[in-house]
C-alpha cells in the first residue's frame, strides 16, 4: 500500500514534443499517445485494502433457525445493523454499530433465555499477520501490508503496519470465556456479550514513507480500547447516536402518493424488484437517505476520502484498486455534502486536495515545466498526482485537480465562511489557476487552447478513419477551466484581491476561452472539431460539465445552449453504469425537465444479481449499493444529490423551488433541511403537485435572494436567526426566531 516517493525521479514528459506532434494532414490531432510518452508515465498508485474479519462461530443448532423469525435490518435513523432469529424457544439478536466519537466497532450479541448464548470469536486477515491473546478476553492482531501491491514492486519494500484489538465483555453474572488454539475465544453459557474492536495503522500522512513512520499501531489500538472500556454499552450507544443523528437528522424527506402505501415489511430486494411497476416513492426516500448515511459513515474529519468502494471494499485487490478517481467518481462522492446538509463530511476532501497540491506542484514543475499544481485522473492515499501509465484516452488528463478545486468555491457559496475561503480555498485555487494559465497556449483566432487534450475515457474517429483520443481543447477542458477561473475571480472579489496580478491574468484569459460549439447534428461538440463519435451512448457526460456540476450553462443565461444540451442528453441515451445514470438525473434536473430526471431515477432502481451482472448496465444490489457493475459507491451519493437538485436549486442570488418535481409521481411531499447557496436552509411542502409552503432561514448572515417557483418570482430579505414562512404564492405569512438550546 505504498507508492514511490520523490516525484522528481519520474522522467520529464516532453511537453513541447507533445504540442507539436500532430498529424500534418489535419494539423489538429494526435491519433494516440506515443509509446515513448507511455514509458514516461507513472504506474505506481496503490490499492485500498481491507484490514480483516471478525469471525463468529455458532454450533450446528443455529442452522435450524426458524425462517419466519429471521430478520435483518440496517436502521438508518440510528446507524445500527441488527439481526434477530429464533432457535426453538430462544430468540437471538445481534446489534452492530461503528462509533465515530469513540473510534470503535461495537457488537452486542444476546439470547432471550438465560445462559443460552455460546459461540467462538476470532480475528482473521487476508494480509500478512500474527495473532496473540492478551489475558482471557482480548485478541490482538498485528500485521503489515505489502510494501507495493503492483507486479513490478520490490519484495523488500516495507508497507503500512496495522493492528486490531478485539475485546470480549460478558454482560451479567453468567457465562465464561476460554482461550482456544489459534488465538480464538470461546464464550459459554452467557446471556449477552459485547464485542469491542479498535484498530490503527502506521500511516502518518502521504509524505511519510512507511519505513519512516514513528506511529505504533498496537499501542494506539490498545490506548483507544482502554478509553472505550471505561464506557458502558449504553454510554457508547448514546454517544454514537448523539454524534450520528446530529448530522443525519438535519434533513428529512417524505414523498407520498395519493393512495396509501402498505406498511407491510417486505425485503428490500423485493422492493427494488417491484419498483418498475409500483414506483414506490418511499423507496426513493430510503435511497436518498441511504446516500447521506453512507457519506456520514465513510467521510468524517480525520478520515481518508471516500474512494471507489468507500469503506465497504471487501477485496484484497479491489476493482480499479479502490482508488480515488478524479474524472467523475471522487467528485460525485461529495456532491450531496453541501445540498444535503453534511458540510463537515467534506473535510477529508479538502485535506486531500491540500496533499495533492503538494505532490502536484512537483508534477507541474517536473512533468510540465509549469507553475502551480496539477493532478491527473487516478490517485491514492499517497496523493499521487502524476499521470498513470496506460492508454491516453484515460491517462492523459491533467484536469483532475482543477475539477476538485470547484468544490472549494462551492463550499464557500453554501457556508459563506470567509475564513475558509481566505485560508484554505483561495491558496489552493490560486495554485491550480497558475497551472491552468501556463497550460493554456494561444491557438487559432487568438483563442486559448489546451493541447494535448482528451475527453475522459472517450474515443473519436480521426480524419484518417482511425480511432483516436487526443486532440486539443475538449469541451470538458474548457468547461472546467471556465469554472475555476470564474471561481477565483469571485473569490478575489469577496477577499478584496481583484487587483492581484494572477486575477488580472485570469480576466484577460477568460475573454479568450473558446465558446461551447454545436455539432452538425445539433448537439454539444465534445471535441474542438466535429469528429465522428463511435460510441454515442458513452457513459461519460464530460461535454456537459458546464451544465452540471458546473454553472456556465443555465436556462436563464444560456437558453440556446440548454436546448443543445437537451439534445445531447437524448443522444447519449439512458443506459450506463450507476454513476452515469445519477449524473444524467442531475443534468435533466438542471434543465428543469422533471420527466426525464425522474426517468433516470427509475432507471437506476433495477435489481442486479451479482452472480449475473453485466458491466456498465447500472442498477442496485439487494443491499442498495449501486452497481457499475461491479460495485461502486459513487452513484449512491450521486442519487442523493440528484434528488436534492430536483427539489431545490440555487445560485448566490436566486433560489428555485421544486424546479424538477415529477408532480405525477410525487404529488405530495415535504423536504426539510436542504441547503442552498448563500447559507440558506430550505423547507418545502407541496400538495397535489403544487407548492404549499416554504420555510427559509439563514443562521449567520443577512441574505437577499430572489425566490422562484414556476412563473412567480419575489425578492426575499432574510435576517439571521429568523425563520421566514411563505405560502404557495411566495408571500411571507409568518416569521419566528430560532432558539438554540
Amino acid at each position: 500500500m505504498r507508492t514511490h516517493f520523490g516525484l522528481g525521479r519520474l522522467a520529464t514528459i516532453p511537453t513541447a514534443l507533445l504540442r507539436q506532434h500532430w498529424l500534418k494532414s489535419a494539423n489538429l490531432l494526435i491519433t494516440e499517445i506515443t509509446l515513448e510518452l507511455q514509458k514516461k508515465l507513472s504506474n505506481c498508485q496503490e490499492m485500498y485494502q481491507l484490514l480483516g474479519d471478525i469471525k463468529l462461530e455458532f454450533d450446528d443448532s443455529h442452522a435450524a433457525y426458524s425462517n419466519e423469525s429471521y430478520y435483518r435490518e440496517l436502521d438508518l435513523d440510528t446507524a445500527t445493523a441488527k439481526v434477530t432469529y429464533s432457535v426453538g424457544d430462544v430468540e437471538y439478536s445481534r446489534e452492530h454499530f461503528a462509533s465515530y466519537p469513540d473510534q470503535v466497532i461495537v457488537s452486542r450479541i444476546s439470547a432471550s433465555k438465560p445462559a443460552s448464548l455460546s459461540f467462538t470469536v476470532s480475528l482473521d486477515s487476508k494480509l500478512q499477520h500474527n495473532l496473540r491473546v492478551s489475558g482471557q478476553n482480548q485478541v490482538i492482531m498485528e500485521g503489515s501490508c505489502p510494501g507495493e501491491t503492483k507486479e513490478n514492486s520490490s519484495a523488500n519494500s516495507k508497507g503500512i503496519q496495522f493492528s486490531a484489538v478485539l475485546d470480549v465483555h460478558i454482560s451479567g453474572e453468567k457465562g465464561t470465556v476460554h482461550v482456544l488454539e489459534g488465538s480464538k475465544l470461546r464464550i459459554e453459557g452467557s446471556d449477552s456479550v459485547v464485542l469491542l474492536l479498535t484498530a490503527s495503522s502506521s500511516f502518518d500522512g502521504p509524505f511519510t514513507k512507511p519505513e519512516d513512520s514513528k506511529k505504533d499501531p498496537t499501542s494506539d489500538s490498545l490506548n483507544t480500547m482502554k478509553s472505550v472500556k471505561k464506557l458502558s454499552y449504553a454510554n457508547l450507544y448514546s454517544r454514537h447516536l448523539d454524534d450520528y443523528q446530529n448530522l443525519f437528522h438535519r434533513v428529512s424527506l417524505k414523498l407520498c402518493k395519493r393512495s396509501n402505501i402498505s406498511s407491510q415489511t417486505i425485503p428490500t430486494s423485493a422492493r427494488v424488484k417491484s419498483f418498475q411497476t409500483d414506483e414506490d416513492p418511499s423507496l426513493v426516500e430510503l435511497l436518498f437517505q441511504y446516500g447521506r448515511y453512507l457519506l456520514i459513515s465513510s467521510s468524517r474529519p480525520g478520515t481518508q476520502v471516500a474512494n471507489l468502494q468507500g469503506i465497504w471494499n471487501n477485496e484484497l485487490k479491489p476493482k480499479w484498486d479502490g482508488a480515488p478517481h478524479l474524472n467523475i467518481n471522487l467528485q460525485m462522492n461529495y456532491w450531496p455534502s453541501l445540498p444535503c446538509n453534511l458540510l463537515e463530511c467534506q473535510e477529508p476532501l479538502f485535506d486531500y486536495i491540500t496533499s495533492l497540491s503538494v505532490s502536484g506542484s512537483k508534477t507541474a514543475k517536473v512533468n510540465y515545466k509549469a507553475n502551480g499544481w496539477v493532478t491527473h485522473h487516478v490517485s491514492d492515499i499517497w496523493a499521487k498526482s502524476s499521470a498513470y501509465a496506460g492508454p491516453a484516452v484515460w491517462a492523459l488528463w491533467p484536469m483532475g485537480g482543477a475539477w476538485l478545486c470547484t468544490h472549494l468555491w462551492e463550499h464557500y457559496t453554501y457556508t459563506m465562511d470567509k475564513e475558509f475561503l481566505k485560508n484554505k480555498a483561495y491558496p489552493l485555487l490560486e495554485g491550480c489557476t497558475l497551472f491552468l494559465l501556463d497550460w493554456l497556449i494561444e491557438g487559432r483566432n487568438e483563442l486559448l487552447e489546451t493541447n494535448p487534450s482528451t475527453s475522459p475515457e472517450h474515443m473519436f474517429i480521426a480524419p484518417d478513419q482511425k480511432p483516436a483520443s487526443v486532440s486539443y481543447s475538449t469541451t470538458m477542458d474548457m468547461s472546467i477551466i471556465k469554472e475555476v477561473f470564474s471561481s477565483i475571480v469571485s473569490a478575489a472579489e469577496v477577499l478584496g484581491t481583484s487587483n492581484d496580478v494572477v486575477i488580472k491574468r485570469v480576466t484577460e484569459a477568460q475573454s479568450k476561452l473558446p465558446p461551447v460549439k454545436i455539432a452538425r447534428d445539433g448537439s454539444v461538440m465534445e471535441w474542438a472539431e466535429d469528429f465522428q463519435d463511435p460510441a454515442v451512448h458513452h457513459r461519460h457526460l464530460s461535454h456537459l460539465f458546464g451544465l452540471f456540476p458546473g454553472h456556465t450553462i443555465t436556462p436563464e443565461k444560456t437558453p440556446d445552449i440548454c436546448i443543445v444540451a437537451d439534445l445531447s442528453l437524448i443522444k447519449r441515451g439512458e443506459d450506463g453504469p450507476g454513476w452515469s445514470t445519477t449524473w444524467k438525473a442531475a443534468l435533466w434536473a438542471r434543465l428543469n425537465n422533471s420527466e426525464h430526471a425522474y426517468h433516470m431515477v427509475k432507471h437506476l432502481i433495477v435489481l442486479v444479481n451479482p452472480e449475473h451482472e453485466v458491466r456498465f448496465e447500472g442498477g442496485l444490489y439487494s443491499n442498495l449499493f449501486t452497481a457499475h457493475p461491479p460495485f461502486q459507491i459513487d452513484a449512491n451519493f450521486g442519487f442523493s444529490a440528484a434528488v436534492a437538485e430536483m427539489l431545490v436549486q440555487s445560485t448566490m442570488k436566486d433560489l428555485y423551488l421544486l424546479p424538477a418535481l415529477p408532480r405525477d409521481k410525487w404529488p405530495n411531499g415535504c423536504v426539510k433541511g436542504l441547503k442552498a447557496r448563500g447559507g440558506i436552509t430550505v423547507n418545502i411542502c407541496w400538495k397535489e403537485g403544487d407548492l404549499h409552503e416554504v420555510g427559509l432561514w439563514s443562521e449567520n448572515q443577512k441574505s437577499q435572494v430572489r425566490l422562484h417557483h414556476r412563473e412567480t418570482m419575489v425578492l426575499a430579505e432574510l435576517s439571521p436567526g429568523i425563520v421566514y414562512s411563505y405560502n404557495n404564492q411566495l408571500k411571507c405569512v409568518k416569521t419566528e426566531y430560532i432558539f438554540h438550546c
